[in-house]
């Protein structure tokens, strides 16, 4: 993987559900500039994400495991994935490829591959400086610890109701 000024590493810190606004999003942490960028997805991509974080194998693949298992099968493999714009609240992201090929996909899904491959996640730093909220003025200690608390918990079938594991 080159080195491209204009991208930058950033951790999936994980999903979370806003109760007011009924709506998930995946945080993704860029620590050199202490900014998170929240991405608003759908429950099913929220359970892609979370299951591949918790490292839950299901019994039979579901889609994100089945494209995996085909790259793979085709000698290839996820070298890393790139949010590559945001258009009209509208993350762009591409999967590359080890053989230099590079597949146009949806944020959500770009990431929930990248944790199954075990590969980086790349923002654009233009995204970054647009989308990201400063950490510090978002969360106290108290609110990152519930969230970490309630990323020690959550299951993917608490998305496909909307119930949220118990506050501590």
């Amino acid at each position: 993987m080159g080195e491209d000024p204009d991208l930058v590493a950033v951790e999936v810190v994980g999903v979370r559900q806003h109760l007011s606004a009924d709506e998930i999003v995946v945080l993704l942490l860029d620590a050199d500039s202490e900014l998170l960028v929240p991405i608003v997805i759908g429950p099913t991509e929220a359970s892609a994400i979370a299951s591949a974080q918790a490292g839950i194998v299901p019994p039979r693949p579901m889609t994100h495991d089945l494209l995996r298992d085909v790259i793979v099968a085709t000698g290839d493999r996820l070298d890393h994935v790139e949010i590559t714009r945001l258009d009209d609240g509208i993350f762009y992201a591409d999967l590359v490829l080890r053989r230099a090929r590079r597949v146009d996909s949806r944020a959500s899904d770009a990431i929930a591959m990248a944790l199954r491959f075990g590969v980086p996640v790349l923002c654009s730093a233009e995204v970054v400086a647009v989308a990201g909220i400063e950490v510090h003025t978002v969360t106290s200690e108290a609110d990152l610890e519930r969230f970490r608390t309630f990323l020690d918990r959550v299951t993917p079938e608490d998305f496909e109701t909307g119930a949220e594991p118990d506050e501590p």
